[in-house]
């Protein structure tokens, strides 16, 4: 088998960006877009401050978490370990730059040129219109290195079959090869130096590796060993613009409206469901939950690169969960539809069960995206669940309460105070486990100056409504409305601010600064990180 590879020596790299230029040139990106650039990292303090080079791009992982989420099947990874993206069947969904670790997914919704005054004739020539709305990323060039086996060359020895950015580094920092084959040059350099892959931790086995120090293996020497026990130094605030975790713009307000809508639509046609099989007369209450489902996925169709290619978000139901998000909603309005017009109150709660596994495969999509720290965390799938019944349910309490004595509101009211309950308890436990493990400072922070307002809006004051309204039976109605609306806002928040305000990427990590001279590796150095 064939793996290609690439490896960067941290000793060597002088970061003068020739790589970068190179790639540029070679792949005619917008100027908004680097595919290979690399990071000036500063860790320490005076008088003991290192700085280091980094090379980033695309990993080309072995388990790539962007090949799995992508759900029309446009990322895929070669059997020679390139994973590529099919420009003409991409969305433009976006899933794939919040899944990557690395930072290495660029989507560009309209034409960017180098000048304000238009664009220069190389930039006419070299165009390429069907990277508009779609992700990109580096390719390995792997154009250059189908061209060098189709003609006999060695790609990583030749320098046509080579990446540009490895052919260009002046300081001979990069290298390219058959990481499968014991004999290339990547192969060598690995068993003869120490070396490491970024974000290891995470799983997903990254094509790209990075060379400190000279030695037998890749773990650290004693000394070292000993420091990593530590805690790891901050970095200087001088250079980690661009390495410690920034905010993702590629999930905005209206990828935020989908959570939001739907798991309210879904909460609500929940309650609507039972409490029509229970007698109640709450059937007009379906097609508005069905409606609140619809506006979401709406919003998504508005934010989307590629929209007329809409339908290519079926093609993946076997991997991805916005996939699989589509198909239960194919499933579910149908249901939903002849349950109401035909008036069957079991149609209903089968509907009902495609509308749970429709919340469902909203919080898998979270949770499948492993860029994101706040979203990846398991503990976020039974928060984003109880969030959407407790949204609904307020909803259903609101819109149904001032129709009693037609319905009773009192088993309403007390399933919405346990749901706010249980999702009061899975909030905490979310952050708990967030803490534990390690995020980026800024997402805690902003978590953090959410959790006593939420904790008053979500739990204090729907509880305390709901239980005044059993003691003040005259009072009761404005009282269990007012407990809904807080219910169901405080859900609202919850989402948004887990999806737009708190969506902070990976940032970038090195586990050792580099060995320069008679000197030993430093520790891990991850700017932007809180770690337990």
């Amino acid at each position: 088998m064939t793996r290609w590879a690439m490896v960067a020596d941290l000793q060597r790299c002088v970061g003068c960006q020739t790589c970068t230029a190179a790639c540029k040139q070679a792949n005619a990106t917008s100027p908004f877009v680097q595919w290979r650039r690399v990071l000036d990292i500063e860790a320490g303090g005076y008088p003991n401050v290192s700085r280091t080079f980094v090379p980033v791009g695309c990993q080309h992982c072995a388990d790539p978490p962007c090949m799995h989420v992508c759900p029309s099947t446009a990322t895929r990874r070669r059997a020679d370990g390139i994973v590529t993206i099919d420009y003409d069947i991409c969305i433009g969904c976006a899933y794939c730059a919040v899944a990557c670790p690395y930072q290495a997914r660029f989507k560009i919704d309209a034409r960017g040129f180098a000048y304000d005054q238009g664009a220069m004739q190389n930039e006419i020539m070299r165009e390429d219109p069907h990277r508009i709305g779609v992700a990109q990323k580096c390719t390995f060039c792997s154009d250059r290195v189908d061209f060098g086996l189709d003609n006999g060359m060695i790609p990583g020895v030749d320098p046509q079959a080579t990446p540009a950015c490895v052919s260009a580094c002046i300081a001979d920092a990069l290298y390219f090869g058959d990481i499968d084959d014991p004999n290339s040059n990547v192969s060598r350099l690995l068993r003869t130096q120490k070396h490491f892959r970024m974000h290891e931790e995470i799983g997903t086995e990254p094509g790209f590796y990075y060379v400190y120090d000279k030695g037998n293996g890749g773990e650290p020497t004693s000394s070292v060993a000993q420091q990593r026990s530590s805690p790891a130094p901050a970095a200087g605030m001088i250079r980690t613009r661009g390495v410690e975790p920034w905010h993702q713009p590629s999930w905005d307000w209206k990828a935020a409206g989908n959570f939001m809508f739907g798991g309210a639509g879904i909460g609500l046609y929940t309650f609507a469901a039972i409490a029509t099989v229970l007698g109640a007369p709450l059937l007009p209450l379906v097609p508005l939950a069905a409606l609140l489902v619809a506006i979401g996925l709406f919003l998504v169709l508005l934010k989307i690169g590629r929209p007329l290619r809409f339908a290519y978000v079926l093609r993946q139901p076997q991997r991805s969960w916005m996939a699989r998000e589509a198909w239960v909603a194919i499933v579910f309005f149908p249901l939903a539809a002849l349950a109401f017009w035909f008036d069957l109150p079991a149609l209903l709660l089968v509907a009902a069960i495609a509308g749970l596994l429709f919340l469902f495969s909203q919080a898998m999509m979270l949770k499948g995206a492993k860029g994101i720290p706040a979203w990846r965390q398991p503990l976020i799938v039974p928060l984003i669940i109880t969030t959407g019944l407790a949204e609904g349910g307020g909803l259903f309490l609101a819109l149904t309460v001032p129709l009693a004595p037609l319905v009773p509101s009192q088993p309403a009211a007390v399933a919405v105070a346990i749901l706010v309950a249980i999702r009061a308890l899975a909030w905490r436990a979310y952050l708990g486990a967030l803490r534990a493990e390690g995020a980026p400072t800024r997402t805690l922070e902003t978590l953090d100056r959410a959790r006593i307002p939420l904790l008053l809006l979500g739990l204090v004051l729907p509880i305390a409504l709901i239980a005044a309204g059993f003691f003040i039976t005259d009072a009761a109605v404005p009282l269990f409305v007012l407990g809904g609306i807080c219910a169901f806002a405080a859900g609202w928040a919850l989402k948004f601010i887990l999806i737009v305000r708190a969506a902070y990427n990976q940032g970038y990590a090195i586990e050792h600064t580099p060995v320069h001279g008679v000197g030993i590796a430093g520790l891990r150095v991850q700017p932007g990180w809180s770690v337990a």
